[in-house]
């Protein structure tokens, strides 16, 4: 009995980060409090429009939240509207109603309000449908309005959780699936290897690749719950940071199906019973790709940690891991260059082998990774300026300023 407490606050504590427990608490709550305050504010006796709004508008993060307000509120509006105006021509029958079906879904393409082009065509109907228009109208709209404030506003006051830990734990889970997969590959390097067991390790590493989408569905979240958050005052640089860290371990993934692939065509090239490589060309070649495999996680943690002090000691592990990997590099190039002097019959797997470990260390390479960040800065911060530039005008009409003409500019 005495341990129940403590189970239960670790069940309690991973409900938390999970973001399906986060979205049912924050939707109930806020769905019940849109429509205590809908019963108050809008005539229907029962306004079940502004909770369901409310159901819909609260996501996990404040970005989206907004963003499915703005959508939701728009479809709403249209789809009046568009009721509106038919039943100033038509009024309700199987034909007109077929009609009005027809131009809410073909006009909610064209006001963008994307996953919600349904919703105007439904409120369209409902409104279509009622003996008092205006009054019944423009109630949906209002619920819909109360809803959407709700949610938004308890976004607002009590902010979601950011999923930056969450998708930094899915990019260092691939980065370690990719370490083990390597540490597998080494040790079957100095075997008679099958080609069907060659094969199988093929297969693992497209698994390897496929799994980076579900880590990309990770990050999307954290992104999102970057943006507009007023918890966070470097979102861009931390979206960045973990964004590039991703396209390099993504990249890096890819390279070892390719080095998957070279190893097992270069298992057909062998007699049955024959090993993969030489004794002494296997040691080196597991001692190499051992430290890629260690690289590749440092790096994940590199990206991955918020405390300088933290990503300082991970700097330093990825450093010390990719100055063991090339001394191994080297050290394998010689072998193996001896081995096709002899035998040259596989001298161009032995060079792929050797060329996708020099691209998995240049995507490693701190130089290269700090290139990359500053290259994503630049071109985040230029896009910024194009958008703001759009609003200079606008800005300078509001100030009451005019636009000096072309020639006094230029003095």
């Amino acid at each position: 009995m005495a341990l129940l407490p403590e189970s239960l606050t670790v069940a309690l504590r991973r409900g938390a980060r999970e973001p399906f427990v986060v979205q049912t608490v924050r939707a109930t709550v806020a769905a019940t409090l849109s429509y205590a305050v809908a019963t108050q504010l809008s005539n229907e006796p029962a306004p079940l429009t502004a909770p369901l709004t409310a159901l819909l508008v609260v996501q996990v993060t404040v970005y989206s939240t907004l963003k499915t307000s703005i959508r939701r509120v728009n479809s709403v509006v249209v789809g009046v509207l568009i009721a509106i105006g038919f039943s100033a021509v038509v009024g309700l029958s199987w034909w007109s109603l077929g009609l009005i079906i027809l131009a809410s879904l073909t006009i909610g393409r064209f006001v963008r309000v994307e996953e919600f082009v349904q919703e105007v065509a439904i409120s369209a109907m409902l409104i279509l449908g009622v003996t008092k228009l205006a009054s019944q109208a423009w109630d949906r709209v209002l619920e819909t309005l109360i809803g959407a404030a709700v949610g938004l506003l308890f976004n607002l006051l009590f902010a979601p959780p950011v999923w930056v830990d969450t998708a930094g734990e899915s990019i260092e889970d691939l980065a370690r699936r990719a370490r083990h997969l390597l540490l597998d590959i080494a040790e079957e390097l100095g075997r008679p290897i099958p080609v069907a067991r060659a094969a199988e390790r093929l297969h693992e590493a497209r698994r390897l690749d496929q799994a980076i989408s579900e880590v990309d569905a990770a990050l999307r979240q954290a992104e999102d719950s970057l943006r507009l958050n007023p918890r966070i005052s470097e979102g861009l640089l931390s979206r960045l940071v973990l964004r590039t860290g991703l396209d390099t371990l993504e990249i890096c993934v890819v390279v070892i199906r390719v080095l998957a692939r070279s190893l097992t065509d270069l298992a057909k090239r062998r007699e049955p019973g024959e090993r993969l490589f030489p004794p002494d060309v296997a040691v080196a070649l597991e001692e190499l790709l051992t430290h890629v495999g260690g690289a590749m996680v440092s790096f994940a943690v590199l990206v991955t940690t918020q405390v300088s002090r933290n990503a300082e000691e991970a700097e330093q592990r990825l450093a010390a891991e990719l100055a063991a990997a090339l001394t191994c590099r080297e050290n394998v190039a010689h072998l193996l260059l001896r081995k096709v002097q002899e035998h040259p019959e596989a001298w161009q797997l032995h060079g792929a082998l050797l060329a996708e470990v020099d691209r998995i260390l240049d995507e490693l390479d701190l130089e290269h990774r700090s290139r990359r960040l500053m290259e994503e800065l630049d071109r985040a911060s230029v896009a910024s300026r194009e958008r703001f530039s759009r609003f200079a005008g606008l800005r300078r009409w509001v100030r009451g300023e005019r636009r000096r003409p072309a020639v006094e500019a230029g003095r």
